[in-house]
């Protein structure tokens, strides 16, 4: 592959935060690893990128001082400060067209004296926030390129947990495509790069141009190399991680786990807090398991490796999440995966790895991870099989560094110096719109 400058829009970017910014910024120091990049960042993530020293060629600094300042009124006083909140993406749209226009206003001449090869937009990652860029690009000289995006996830019937979080905007989502640059986005974009099935399905009439490449990625650092095997006869560990809100249904591992923990067969370690905790304890007493569950809190990411790499099985019954960067983590950690057959986690989770339940209904889904579970503490050769082939399916295909090649491929096809790569998404949700 060719060596390509690369002109980044990464606004939100920053070692310093964690989400979409982290994640962000630890794709674009990977493709700085392979190319010349330079970042275009808000102002406001400036002093993180100094201080972190990564090694893009450049850091491009757009100044909104007045447009921020709204931004921050808006955030806590219509938002009350929830970055958890979808009418947040819907606000956004205003200061992110000012972001791009500015950004566009500060780099176009160098743009045009051809300092540059390619423009590659990873934040947002979200599909409703357009970029004005492909526009502003749809005569050259240079081909614009988008993603990882991601977004689109329908909300299932059939889980209670879904109608304590849905906001009544969900409702609103399709009427992204009527905003100014929407069309022209993805019209005028030379690739588009989804994150997941669900938008890789929603993007198939660019099915021409669509790659599949995943939201999230792990350094390889977190890699685990040990070669343990769970203990023969002894109690089966089991680890969630994530925030304690209804989507990441949380309950549903708990109630899942039940029979083996009240039977003194397994312990079940909840990391991470939020508004359902004292629920979830009541939960605990109400079946009969409290003295098998610890609930740990919020703890530092070394922590939270430490303890995936102490556990057997990562239960993750999300009913709605996009990415699922924890996942990555589990596999790589040695903690095999249990999770429902949805978003992120059901594109990443294959049988040789991880465990899959469909997505049906709360009590379908649990009773589906009572006999996934109770399988995995009965068969503990399958158990240690699928840990080692998780960890070395985490080291070699979903490293930073792995998914920095995925978007050197699509770029090199971009600028026409390489062929069309094959990146398909891991299952077609909806095939006959392929045809």
């Amino acid at each position: 592959m060719s060596r390509l400058r690369i002109l980044v829009l990464g606004p939100e970017c920053t070692p310093e935060r964690v989400s979409i910014a982290l994640v962000t910024y630890c794709h674009a120091v990977a493709l700085a690893q392979l190319h010349d990049v330079t970042l275009v960042a808000r102002a406001s993530v400036e002093d993180g990128l100094r201080r972190a020293n990564a090694p893009f060629r450049a850091i491009e600094v757009v100044r909104t001082p007045l447009s921020d300042r709204i931004w921050s009124w808006v955030f806590r006083r219509i938002l009350k400060s929830n970055p958890d909140s979808q009418v947040r993406t819907a606000l956004l749209y205003p200061f992110h067209i000012a972001f791009e226009w500015r950004a566009w206003r500060q780099v176009r001449r160098r743009i045009f004296a051809g300092e540059f090869d390619v423009v590659l937009r990873v934040v947002p990652i979200t599909a409703v926030l357009p970029s004005p860029f492909a526009f502003f690009l749809r005569k050259g000289p240079i081909p614009f390129v988008i993603g990882p995006i991601n977004g689109g996830l329908p909300w299932p019937s059939g889980f209670g947990q879904l109608e304590k979080q849905k906001e009544w905007v969900s409702g609103l989502r399709n009427l992204y495509r009527y905003l100014p640059f929407a069309r022209s986005t993805y019209r005028h974009a030379t690739a588009i790069i989804a994150a997941s099935s669900q938008t890789y399905a929603e993007f198939l009439p660019y099915r021409d141009k669509l790659f599949f490449v995943p939201e999230n990625g792990i350094g390889r650092s977190t890699c685990s190399k040990d070669s343990r095997r769970p203990e023969l006869g002894g109690k089966l560990e089991l680890i969630f991680v994530g925030g304690l809100v209804p989507r990441k249904a949380c309950d549903l591992a708990l109630r899942a786990a039940a029979p083996l923990l009240r039977n003194d067969l397994a312990h079940f370690s909840v990391v991470g807090d939020g508004p359902e905790r004292n629920r979830l304890e009541n939960l605990t007493r109400s079946l009969g398991i409290e003295k098998a569950v610890t609930f740990y809190g919020w703890l530092s990411h070394s922590e939270v490796l430490s303890r995936m790499r102490s556990a057997d099985v990562f239960v993750c019954p999300s009913v709605r999440d996009f990415g699922g960067g924890v996942v990555f983590e589990a596999l790589a950690a040695g903690a095999v995966p249990v999770v429902v057959d949805f978003g992120g986690p059901g594109d990443i989770i294959y049988p040789e790895v991880g465990c899959k339940v469909p997505l049906t209904n709360e009590n379908d889904v649990v009773a589906e991870i009572e006999k996934t579970l109770a399988n995995l503490a009965n068969d503990r050769d399958l158990l240690s099989r699928l840990r080692q082939q998780g960890m070395v399916y985490a080291r070699e295909r979903l490293t930073w560094d792995a998914k920095a090649e995925a978007t050197s491929r699509v770029l090199n096809w971009a600028v026409r110096r390489g062929g069309r790569p094959d990146l398909p998404p891991p299952k077609m949700l909806y095939p006959e719109r392929a045809s």
